[in-house]
């Protein structure tokens, strides 16, 4: 009678756990297997019926019964086995080496590793060898340095170590010796103790396996050629790594030459049967015996690296729910991904098509990769919830013949996750569906319960997550869910502030859009054998045909694109652009191919001068036309390709490369009607011109996405010059101008509505928002600032955030500070930096706002580092920063000094020109001239909001709207304030009256201000302009077709009259100033227009003021009270300025002014 092994006891689970496969516990449970001796006769077959899908797996739990149960009958014999038995060798010493170098340190529980040089005996010569030991091998490399061995021995082969004198020892394996000589006796003797205790310790675990090797549970084994080597290795996939062997005997005898982590490798395939495993030290590049081979080897070592990079902690917790161990989507079992924001968990291909729909919809996250992202708060959300529960609202109304199932393809899959969450076509509509108001009042109610369930469904039927609650001290759902301790409700609510939900309700179908194939009709998919040769790009029916379907000439090709995955319906595609405006879409199985197929194609077209521009990974390489600031008369060429956010540039007249960071360009504008790409940098402007409507779309679209925020940490936002993302430089200057002397700020809140749209602006386009007095208010621009850095992934501290917090000695702090801000990466150095001088700059005005440090820190010690602000260890790192900011910073204190000075300046600027009752200090005096400008007709007057100047020969009349005293202070001392009646009003009002269209044309003398050594030059000449409800065109002639200048009407200033000493043709001229937008580097421009009549004159001017200013010249109010009466009160506004005179008595002041303040059309200037 057999006896039962001792091993035949022990549990599943224990068993499983060993082998790191314990997610199929529950699949063992659920078969009623509860120990090892009930496994014994499980075969491949039972364990694929059973749920262990993976063939690797399937192998590694039967190799472990046959090791611990050798009556176990369902392992099948290895048919890689080799019949030869090993041969024993008469020699006792074994002297050889390998080629490879050392595989990573590992950290073992009973690791015992002494690394010194020793050598190694090889025919009488000893050669010096680094030695390295721990619980599992002896390992030797040529130095120190390497990182893979030349050998290793597993230390339960060993079966003794033995002292032979003269500073040597050998190591003992069951049928070589291996023979090692110290530096000394002492260095001998340790080494012998060492080993000799590392050996019992192994001895002690070794099993009833008979190979002596560790890795008897494999993935895959067999012989690779290694490129490099004449002979073939025997290799052996195990669990998260890959050993080399000499041969099968040395594998049975666990005598191998190096093993490789797979955690830091990646397997590329490169032809029909080679492929490369890629460490960051050393490429290892295989090749199997068929094709067939290669896939499975390529396979094995991917689910290696999987298994490597893999954590099944949250994954386990996750199952705990029982829906959650199906796909949401197709019921694949063990789904590994999910969205966090949807609450719903889903196999890798279902995860495939939710990436698909962007992070507005579906934020999907690894269950096993991205721990980090797992609360535990949000691990109970997905227990609460489960995929039953989130099912029955996403998919109550699924048609069965829609429904997805296993065999589902990828097309099938898009089409459905599109209409279940992006249209919510299948969903369970929430009885209030179409009433927001109902919506968000139930929201506020229901967060304050543990119903998350009808939180979902109300969410993602409309009801706002940011709505007003109507309590200022709550303001918002979530912070009603704080105040309740609902913490699943709160965790819900976080993740979907920013999703996109779909409101209207949608009957129509999900069609996919057509596509596009290779020979440019569209609807039609093909596959065709396609071959590059000799600058001609044909393709054939098949590989057995000769005569090509077609072709194309690669200098006829103009540019291409590397297409996003799942674009055009396919993973892998890219489109070239042909001179005769057509489009051709290929597509490849595979990255590898398409990117050999991308560097052939472009190889083919782009210039020998420009083919460093092939060295990189580009998205899309082409050539454009282009002009710069410097030389706008004449386009030239030049080859484009875009990198990320980087745009590499290769000119015609320039032999090295040009970048343009995207990101941080000061403006980027289309002019379609042009087709012109205008992209402003600091020092220069370039003009990009599209030949080909086609490509200049792709490139224009293309540029577009590249420019904007790429993502969610601050290295992927729109950046300044200074690496500082344009919101957070918005916000502080906003800040700094007008709210460092508002009580309470970055304390109080803002309206939540508010803040949340002027968020989304910045984040769709940050550098297309520009903050302004009046139309934003500096408690919701500050509550912006702090939602961004509570939001913005990674945190400002980065990773590292937690080392910020744990330093305790007051002494060593400022040092730790400083050491830490050195790693940070360079753009969270210059954030950190600008907030933190922005922080200081404010606490200093602390008896102005009443935020002094320790208020500031209390408010950005939990926004900062994302905390739940429970204790004061985030406040006291923000206090110190602040409170140290010239030591950790190494700040410049005159520079600093300089700063705060103009701070000082500027709030005391703002408090003389703000409104004040009463007749105060702090009202602005100034002389306003009526009717003409002469002593008799000059009057005083207390301004108290905004004038307006005139400059000596110019004048311009002023909009009734408009604010004066900005433009009287830049022009200084030689412009002045002169109010008459404007005798033109009338008519120029009739003409608008008359006016068909906005727009108007004509010839007018033209003449430019150019300066050459300090005299002006230049002379009137006929130019014809067309002016729109957008720009001015100038133009040689009426012929013309395209413009020699174009100008914005809104930059525009327009004034009557010319300096008499540029000799005007005629009397009627006007004066146009140009002033970009741009707030860093100002362009002014000034040019002068001659009219033949006055007229003429007036009716240009007319259409100038009509088109600024939307059609309103004159208030509506005058137009309709004009006919009934001409008075007007005592108390008349000109634009938004009190006149109040200040010489004279009442009476006679009353009496000189009421004459000009009873018609409103005296204002001029």
């Amino acid at each position: 009678m057999s006896s039962v092994p001792p091993e035949s006891s022990q549990s599943v689970a224990e068993w499983l756990n060993g082998l790191r496969l314990d997610q199929y516990c529950s699949v063992f449970q659920e078969a009623g297997l509860g120990t090892l001796w009930e496994c014994q006769d499980l075969s491949s077959a039972q364990l694929q019926r059973m749920g262990v899908a993976l063939p690797g797996h399937r192998k590694r739990i039967l190799g472990s019964l046959h090791k611990l149960l050798p009556s176990a009958a369902g392992m099948e014999e290895d048919e890689e086995r080799e019949e030869d038995k090993p041969v024993a060798r008469e020699r006792t010493k074994f002297r050889r080496t390998a080629d490879d170098r050392a595989t990573p340190k590992h950290d073992f529980n009973h690791c015992v590793c002494v690394c010194v040089c020793v050598c190694v005996c090889r025919s009488l010569i000893y050669q010096h060898r680094w030695v390295k030991l721990d619980a599992e091998y002896l390992r030797y490399f040529d130095t120190e340095k390497d990182i893979y061995s030349k050998r290793i021995i597993p230390t339960v082969s060993i079966t003794g170590v033995v002292n032979v004198g003269e500073q040597k020892f050998e190591v003992v394996t069951h049928n070589r010796t291996f023979l090692f000589r110290a530096e000394s006796d002492s260095e001998r003797s340790e080494w012998v103790t060492v080993l000799k205790s590392c050996v019992g310790v192994s001895h002690a675990r070794t099993s009833l396996d008979m190979t002596f090797n560790p890795c008897v549970s494999y993935e895959m084994k067999g012989y690779l050629e290694l490129r490099g080597l004449r002979s073939k290795l025997y290799t052996v996939v195990c669990a998260d790594k890959v050993f080399l062997y000499k041969n099968t005997e040395d594998y049975r005898l666990g005598i191998g030459i190096t093993s490789i982590d797979m955690n830091v490798g990646n397997v590329k395939e490169v032809d029909r049967r080679a492929f490369d495993l890629t460490t960051p030290y050393r490429i290892f590049s295989f090749v199997a015996d068929t094709d067939q081979l290669k896939d499975q080897w390529v396979e094995a070592m991917r689910n290696s690296i999987a298994e490597a990079l893999s954590n099944y902690e949250v994954a386990e917790r996750i199952w705990a729910e029982p829906s959650n161990q199906m796909c949401a989507d197709c019921s694949t079992a063990k789904p590994e991904w999910a969205a966090i924001n949807l609450a719903v968990v889903f196999c890798k291909r279902c995860a495939g098509e939710h990436r698909g729909l962007g992070q507005s919809i579906s934020k999907v996250r690894s269950l096993k990769m991205d721990k980090k992202v797992w609360t535990d708060d949000l691990i109970q959300l997905f227990l609460a919830l489960g995929n039953e529960r989130a099912n029955q609202f996403w998919a109550a109304n699924v048609p069965p013949s829609e429904a997805l199932t296993l065999n589902s393809s990828s097309e099938e899959r898009r089409r459905f996750i599109a209409a279940k969450y992006r249209e919510g076509k299948y969903r369970r509509y929430h009885p209030l569906f179409g009433n927001q108001r109902e919506l968000n009042n139930a929201l506020c109610i229901n967060v304050q319960s543990s119903d998350v369930c009808e939180t979902l469904a109300l969410v993602f039927c409309g009801a706002d997550v940011s709505c007003d609650t109507g309590d200022p001290e709550l303001p918002s759902p979530i912070a009603l869910a704080q105040h309740h301790r609902q913490n699943l409700q709160v965790e819900f609510l976080m993740q979907n502030r920013n999703t996109e939900v779909k409101v209207a309700v949608d009957r129509v179908h999900y069609m996919a859009p057509p596509s596009v194939t290779h020979n440019g009709e569209e609807g039609k998919r093909s596959r065709r054998w396609c071959v590059l040769n000799d600058g001609n790009f044909s393709y054939y029916e098949s590989d057995k045909n000769a005569t090509p379907n077609g072709g194309l000439k690669m200098k006829e090709i103009v540019c291409l694109a590397v297409s996003p995955p799942e674009t055009h319906g396919y993973d892998y595609t890219f489109e070239l652009y042909s001179e005769a405006e057509r489009l051709y879409l290929f597509g490849t199985d595979n990255p590898e191919a398409m990117r050999e197929w991308v560097k052939s194609i472009a190889k083919s077209f782009i210039p020998a001068g420009a083919e460093d521009l092939l060295l990189k990974d580009f998205v899309r390489i082409g050539r454009l036309r282009y002009k710069d600031r410097l030389n706008r008369e004449m386009s030239r060429l030049g080859w484009f390709c875009l990198v990320g956010s980087s745009l590499h540039i290769r000119l015609e007249e320039h032999t090295a490369d040009e970048t343009i960071d995207l990101q941080k360009l000061l403006e980027l504008s289309i002019q379609p009607e042009n087709e012109v790409l205008v992209l402003v940098e600091r020092g220069r402007t370039l003009y990009i011109e599209g030949e080909r409507k086609l490509d200049f779309q792709g490139w224009a679209a293309a540029i577009q996405r590249a420019a904007g925020s790429s993502g969610d940490t601050l290295s992927q936002q729109q950046l300044t010059e200074a690496d500082i993302p344009v919101i957070v430089e918005r916000c502080i200057h906003f800040t700094t101008q007008y709210g460092l002397t508002s009580e309470g700020i970055y304390r109080k809140s803002g309206v939540n509505s508010k803040i949340a749209a002027l968020l989304e602006e910045f984040r769709r386009n940050a550098r297309c928002v520009w903050l302004k007095e009046g139309e934003h208010q500096v408690d919701d621009v500050s509550n912006v600032l702090k939602r961004f850095f509570r939001d913005i992934e990674e945190g400002l501290f980065g990773l590292d955030a937690h080392s910020w917090l744990s330093a305790t000695d007051e002494s060593s702090r400022i040092c730790q500070y400083r050491l830490l801000f050195s790693n940070l990466p360079r753009v969270n150095q210059a954030t950190l930096r600008a907030l933190v001088n922005h922080l200081y700059c404010v606490q200093r005005f602390a008896d102005l706002n009443q935020m002094n440090l320790h208020n500031l820190a209390i408010v950005f010690g939990p926004t900062l580092f994302q905390a739940d602000g429970k204790d004061y260890s985030a406040g006291r790192v923000i206090e110190d920063l602040i409170q140290h900011y010239v030591t950790i910073f190494d700040v410049n204190e005159q520079q600093l000094k300089k700063q705060l000075d103009e701070i000082t300046y500027i709030i005391k600027l703002r408090d003389n020109l703000a409104p004040k009752a009463g007749t105060g200090s702090g009202d602005f005096i100034c002389t306003v001239y009526l009717e003409e400008k002469k002593e008799t007709a000059e009057q005083h007057v207390k301004v108290r909001l905004t004038f307006e100047p005139e400059v000596e020969e110019i004048k311009r009349p002023l909009h009734y709207q408009e604010k004066v005293l900005p433009i009287f202070h830049s022009l200084g001392i030689d412009s002045h304030l002169l109010v008459k009646k404007h005798f033109s009003m009338e008519a120029m009002l009739v003409y608008l009256a008359s006016k068909v269209e906005v727009s108007k044309h004509g010839m007018m003398k033209f003449r430019e201000e150019r300066s050459l050594l300090g005299l002006s030059t230049g002379s009137f000449n006929d130019r014809y302009f067309i002016l729109t409800s957008t720009s001015l065109r100038l133009y040689k002639e009426v012929r013309s077709n395209r413009p020699e200048r174009e100008w914005l009407v809104k930059c525009l200033k327009v004034y009557h009259g010319i300096k008499k000493k540029l000799r005007p043709p005629t009397c009627w001229g006007l004066t146009v100033v140009y002033e970009s937008e741009k707030h860093e580097k100002q362009e002014r421009q000034q040019w002068y227009l001659c009219c033949d009549t006055q007229n003429e004159m007036r009716e240009w001017f007319a259409t100038f003021m009509s088109i600024q200013n939307g059609g309103r010249v004159w208030p509506a109010e005058w137009l309709k009270s004009r006919a009934a009466s001409r008075s007007a009160p005592l108390d008349a506004r000109f634009g938004n300025v009190s006149l109040i005179p200040l010489r004279g008595s009442e009476n006679e002041m009353r009496n000189s002014v009421a004459a000009f303040t009873a018609d409103p059309l005296i204002k001029h200037i």
